[in-house]
């Protein structure tokens, strides 16, 4: 198992490097970067990509020189756009500029937002506990709801029950997420019907001066329907691994001699099956709560206006602000392909017969 943890660690860094320079490549490309978005902001607030797609004529601008390069610059000083270059290090080729964004990552500096003036782990470590609570909620609860399911799916397999159960899962996965959550919030949030549950945020605005259950309960009435929108369609495979997995049991020689001792359905079901069937739906947590943490955060957080990494990450995109993108990219590729490990490890600390080495061999 060792030499299994080693070759997977020693992969880690050329995946990291993989994901960073196709990244990088291919903003080189997109148009309205973080100098056009202080054009525009300059200019009036126009539309950043105005002229970008209109020819060459657009582009070509009086005062020739560093404008030259920046659609919508016609007017600026040329000064001013070759500082605006040195103050982003667009002055630098863009071999250099990611050789020296690489060196900072390996010393552990993720550099500041271009627009924010904050550093981007300051910025990472202020929304991470919004997406860490959507995701922490929605895999408990997708644990919560999968497990009972599929194991009554399992004893009833081929019923009536499991046959609409089955049907309706899979309406469920295939509700996606963002038309879920505006069905929520047009039928309980005050859209036309209940206003049961506020509009946006998981927070009121005067949280912080309210007691410690006031708090609580706050808390608890925002979260229900961002949780339940993230949640849907989570639970669908984790709720057909779990019958499977008991399936695969039930049919074994051991629950066939505690049947023939004369245990009841429930002791054969819960002291002996169920021990071994849910070895691989425990070892598969780590690996359901980063789904869940990744997939739906962006489009969940922008439709209840939750202060999140998936709404930061997209609002970095929109503003080209690189170094937020590049850095959340970078940890967010570090914690998936770690987890990725630990999930490995589940899988042997909870069942030993598991070897990942004879099989890579």
């Amino acid at each position: 198992m060792a030499a299994y943890i080693l070759r997977r660690l020693l992969l880690v860094l050329p995946t990291l490097l993989g994901i960073m320079i196709i990244n990088f490549a291919l903003v080189q490309f997109v148009p309205g970067g973080p100098i056009e978005q202080i054009i525009a902001q300059q200019q009036g607030g126009g539309d950043v990509f105005a002229g970008i797609s209109g020819g060459g004529s657009e582009i070509e601008t009086e005062a020739g020189g560093a404008n030259d390069r920046y659609a919508g610059s016609r007017g600026l000083p040329p000064e001013f756009i070759e500082e605006l270059e040195r103050e982003f290090g667009f002055d630098k080729p863009p071999l250099e500029r990611f050789l020296g964004m690489l060196w900072n990552y390996m010393r552990l500096d993720f550099g500041e937002s271009y627009f924010r003036k904050i550093g981007v782990m300051e910025l990472v470590w202020e929304k991470m506990p919004v997406s860490i609570s959507l995701g922490l909620w929605s895999t408990l609860i997708a644990y919560l709801i999968s497990i009972p399911l599929g194991i009554r799916k399992a004893v009833k397999d081929g019923s009536r029950f499991d046959t609409w159960t089955s049907g309706a899962i899979i309406a469920a996965y295939a509700i996606p997420g963002f038309l879920f959550a505006i069905l929520l919030l047009v039928v309980f949030a005050g859209g036309s019907y209940w206003q049961i549950f506020p509009l946006r945020g998981l927070t009121s605005d005067n949280f912080e001066d309210l007691s410690l259950l006031g708090k609580v309960a706050d808390y608890a009435w925002h979260i229900p329907l961002p949780v339940l929108a993230s949640t849907i369609a989570a639970f669908a495979t984790l709720t057909l691994l779990t019958k499977n997995s008991f399936l695969d049991e039930i049919k074994k020689h051991y629950v066939m001699t505690a049947r023939a001792k004369g245990l009841s359905e429930g002791r054969v079901l819960y002291g002996h099956v169920f021990r071994n069937a849910m070895l691989i739906v425990i070892a598969g947590f780590p690996a359901v709560f980063i789904g869940v943490f990744f997939s739906g955060s962006l489009i969940i957080e922008t439709i209840f206006s939750l202060d999140g990494l998936g709404r930061m990450g997209f609002e970095a995109a929109v503003a080209r602000d690189y170094p937020v993108i590049f850095g959340t990219l970078f940890v967010f590729g570090l914690m998936s392909l770690v987890v990725g490990i630990i999930s490995d490890l589940m899988y042997v600390l909870v069942d030993p017969r598991i070897d990942f080495e004879k099989r890579v061999g």
